[in-house]
């Protein structure tokens, strides 16, 4: 039985500086909505293509020292997820904070939940 290669290494560059991304979840928005009409049969008509956008919730062990990162005001990010030995890296690209939450552990780390929203998304 072969082995599975799995990712490796997720990192969020802001500002010129690379975080370790501890989980990640991508969502992708397809942008379609269905069309609610009052016909007879009391279903949707169809669907309307909007515009389609990437969401993602991530999570970083905060550094210790270092100059801390505004995570409430994170503009034009860019994350990025790599394949230990190769392949296609995947990258999602301006990317902007809508949520921060924060959080403790019981293994002494303490962690910062983002929720992101990037506009493309780019296989290298």
């Amino acid at each position: 039985m072969a082995l599975t290669e799995y990712v490796g290494l997720a990192t969020l560059d802001v500002d010129s500086r690379e975080v370790e991304i501890a989980s990640y979840s991508v969502t992708d928005m397809t942008g379609r909505k269905p069309v609610k009409t009052m016909n007879r049969t009391g279903r949707i008509k169809g669907f309307t293509r909007g515009l389609g956008q990437f969401e993602i919730k991530a999570t970083a062990v905060i550094p210790k020292g270092g100059t801390p990162i505004n995570w409430a005001e994170i503009e034009g990010a860019k994350l990025t997820i790599e394949p230990l030995g190769g392949g296609k890296r995947i990258s999602y690209l301006d990317c902007f904070t809508i949520q921060v939450g924060e959080q403790y552990d019981t293994e002494n780390e303490a962690k910062i939940d983002v929720s992101l929203i990037a506009i493309r998304k780019v296989e290298e």
